[in-house]
């Protein structure tokens, strides 16, 4: 007889990978994980040697829904032997690489995952979820969480050998090898190019730039109050305003969730100015520049710029091109047999309630981090990961087995009904 799991996980990124953690100790709960890859592995393609994460280490995969996991970040340190030098550090901020160990070693410890299972297709057979992979094999299950991660978002159509921040380390050495570099966008990821690009410009010789379309290269906002934002009463506020205006709140809100560390910023002002210091600096960067097209002619690129600011346009030539544009979720395309029980908003999207459920009966099928336009900015956060996990088992087990903190946040989002018009204390 086919097991009818009561969780089954499709993607292992970081989201669905703590899910399979949090899921792991609950002897009344059946769960299994999908994954195409061979073993689990994040953003290679800009995993630089001294990149940290933008979040404390208390993000991890488990701790802010139990701190006592045998899967906490803590617990990899311990094991592998590195609690001491972690702690005399004195930083909340692990290296990128050191959280790409950690999720490597919680995979292992984990007997619900299965790699190079290709997901192919979700049926429903009446009753429950029938997920067939490329191998040939089928699971069957009563609840599906959808982790299927981001796909790298391009602004402008492109031809040529232009690359993705994604692929930036595999690729790194044709960029080196080039007379002239330009970078495109205005995050974190497009800094840390820069940077280590700067770094490289000596030793090559390629001229550098880098090109924004926002008015300023600006640092993520990360005082106290901002972070309370990334708590569950914030989200469901979010949830609570039209679609339109989610839209434009979500817009401005880039400082939140899309800017650069501080660090990195005056790491590079730095670096420019020991330049200067010291002979000059070859390298442009441009602010409020907008790139409405690009056209490859076979050895190099022209781009069509556009000043936002002054409405002026010009054109650069380069011969390499980085474009370090962000990620945007994707539908993917197993889920057409079973379209009609999902819940989609105007334009296509997964329409997420508030326990992350998008199908018409709101308690069958999630998604981790496809639901920005429903539930704000924190969506990606890996903060954020352990409560959303924490929501999705307690809508699996009609139970909360990890407390689901409601509120937060000193602060209030709205004008409280105490203070509404007509009310009187």
């Amino acid at each position: 007889m086919t097991t009818t799991y009561d969780l089954l996980g499709i993607g292992l990124g970081p989201f669905n990978l703590g899910l399979a953690c949090l899921a792991d100790p609950i002897d009344d709960l059946d769960a299994v994980f999908l994954d195409a890859a061979d073993g689990f592995s994040w953003h290679p393609g800009m995993m630089l040697p001294d990149a940290t994460l933008q979040v404390p280490f208390m993000a991890d995969l488990v701790t802010l829904a139990d701190p006592t996991s045998r899967f906490s970040y803590l617990a990899f340190l311990k094991d592998v032997g590195r609690l001491y030098p972690f702690y005399i550090r004195e930083s909340f901020y692990p290296l990128r690489r050191e959280y790409d160990d950690y999720c490597r070693w919680a995979a292992e410890r984990l007997d619900s995952l299965r790699w190079g299972e290709r997901v192919v297709a979700v049926e429903h057979d009446g009753e429950a979820y029938v997920v067939r992979s490329a191998t040939g094999r089928s699971w069957r299950a009563r609840h599906l969480a959808l982790g299927t991660g981001t796909a790298p978002r391009l602004p402008f159509d492109v031809d040529g050998p232009a690359l993705h921040s994604a692929d930036y380390c595999d690729r790194k050495a044709d960029l080196l090898a080039s007379d002239s570099v330009t970078v495109v966008g205005s995050g974190q990821s497009a800094a840390e190019v820069y940077a280590d690009l700067l770094a490289e410009q000596e030793h090559h010789g390629f001229e550098l730039t880098w090109l924004t379309r926002s008015p300023r290269f600006f640092p993520m906002e990360y005082t106290k109050l901002t972070l309370e934002m990334t708590s569950p009463e914030w989200s469901a506020y979010f949830q609570a305003l039209p679609a339109p205006r989610r839209a434009e709140v979500q817009a401005g809100q880039a400082a939140l969730s899309k800017g650069i560390s501080s660090d990195t910023i005056n790491a590079i002002f730095d670096e420019l100015y020991r330049r200067e210091a010291t002979g000059g600096v070859a390298t442009t960067l441009l602010t409020a520049t907008e790139v409405t097209g690009a056209r490859w002619d076979g050895s190099r690129y022209t781009l069509d710029l556009r000043h936002t600011e002054q409405g002026t346009t010009g054109r650069l030539a380069t011969e390499s091109l980085v474009l370090a544009t962000g990620y945007a979720p994707r539908v993917p395309d197993f889920l057409e047999p079973v379209r009609d029980r999902i819940r989609w908003d105007e334009r296509g999207r997964f329409l997420a309630g508030p326990t992350f459920a998008v199908d018409h009966a709101d308690a069958e099928v999630f998604v981790q981090n496809a639901e920005e336009h429903t539930h704000g900015f924190v969506a990606p956060d890996l903060g954020m990961g352990a409560m959303r996990s924490s929501v999705i088992l307690a809508q699996v087990l009609g139970r909360e087995p990890y407390a689901v903190e409601k509120r937060i946040a000193f602060q209030e989002w709205g004008i409280p009904d105490r203070f509404r018009e007509g009310v009187t204390a």
